[in-house]
């Protein structure tokens, strides 16, 4: 039986935390989901095993704590992320009282991931593991670390399912698709983005995933004349023509953070022709936005202006403040935040105590900046 999040499962995981933290704690999602405003990220750290256990044990504090969305990808830390991630679920399961429809689990593919440690050859490494095992032909990995092949990325999600323990994936993303961009032009791009959302069309029907997405650093943040962008409408449509108006194309996940603002402006999007920012558009379009790098992997924690304490209030930490910037912004689901150790989740977790910033704190906040 494949298991994953449900409506009921995560209402139940938010009115546990509701005397604790509040209502704020948590966004309702397109698909009635409800997420904490805070989810729990895995991408930075050594490829050790005290590493390996830290995240272990972060994450048990972090849904212990009200964090109920988990993100991860099978490269991370050559897949000793997911692997952390499934040893922490399997204790929350079996020993700390948490359902499996409680918690939201994110992961991602396309990057090729070696097995703990890299290889001393990565070129022989892809010819044995990737084009040996007819995963892919040598034209559809790009630069020798992408590829989005359907037969390699359905190996990849049975692969993931294995290190995290679980039956179903609530969410999976084509991760950085910009980079096919290197070698291919925007015609078999899109012919290639096609083959993939047949395949996790078809991996939805079977319920080894419950919606799928894209997850970029650059691809949305661009702007339209550059090599990589990515059109979130454009994307959308094809999931529209593969599966038509009930296709599983979901979410989107990009960096927001106090430096990288490129998800509210400019408008780089096109919706009819009509200019939109990537939250207006996929607001409009029904999907649901995940920020990553809400401290641009820590470079904010030294170099935030002392105006920004000013209007993200009653925190103490640069840390904090960035957290709470990213996790106000309208349309945001769930901003993503590394934690390897315990004093960082309730660090970050202190902050889903309280009200999200007002609009008018964030408006009022680029005003100060702009006088700057």
């Amino acid at each position: 039986m494949n298991i994953h999040a449900t409506c009921e499962g995560t209402l139940n995981f938010k009115d546990r935390f509701k005397n604790k933290s509040g209502i704020e704690s948590f966004k309702k999602n397109s698909k009635g989901l409800w997420l904490s405003t805070i989810g729990f990220g895995s991408y930075l750290g050594d490829n050790d095993v005290i590493t390996d256990i830290n995240y272990k044990d972060a994450l048990i504090k972090a849904v212990e704590l009200g964090c109920n969305h988990i993100d991860t990808a099978i490269n991370y830390r050559f897949q000793r992320s997911e692997k952390a991630i499934g040893n922490g679920i399997n204790v929350l399961l079996n020993e700390r009282g948490i359902q499996r429809e409680e918690i939201f689990i994110s992961t991602k593919g396309s990057y090729i991931p070696y097995e703990l440690f890299p290889p001393k050859d990565a070129k022989s490494y892809i010819e044995e593991n990737v084009i040996g095992k007819n995963l892919a032909t040598p034209d559809e990995v790009i630069a020798l670390i992408h590829c989005i092949s359907p037969r390699f990325l359905e190996s990849m999600i049975d692969k993931s399912l294995e290190n995290l323990g679980i039956s179903s994936i609530d969410l999976y993303y084509v991760h950085n698709p910009e980079e096919q961009f290197r070698a291919v032009s925007k015609e078999e791009f899109d012919t290639r983005i096609t083959k993939v959302f047949e395949l996790l069309e078809e991996k939805v029907a079977q319920g080894k995933i419950g919606m799928y997405g894209i997850a970029t650093w650059n691809g949305f943040r661009l702007d339209p004349s550059q090599n990589g962008y990515l059109s979130v409408y454009e994307i959308y449509r094809i999931a529209e023509n593969v599966a038509g108006k009930n296709h599983n194309f979901k979410a989107i996940q990009l960096p927001i953070n106090l430096a990288m603002t490129e998800a509210f402006y400019p408008r780089n999007q096109s919706i009819d022709g009509k200019p939109h920012s990537v939250l207006e558009a996929a607001w409009k379009l029904g999907i649901m936005v995940v920020a990553s790098s809400p401290l641009l992997q820590s470079r904010l924690l030294e170099n935030l202006p002392d105006y920004v304490g000013q209007h993200m209030k009653g925190l103490d930490t640069n840390a904090q403040r960035a957290l709470q910037f990213a996790r106000s912004l309208p349309g945001v689901a769930t901003t993503l935040v590394g934690m390897s150790s315990i004093k960082h989740v309730e660090e970050n977790m202190s902050v889903a105590k309280l009200p999200l910033a007002t609009p008018n704190d964030i408006s009022n906040l680029f005003k100060h900046h702009s006088m700057h």
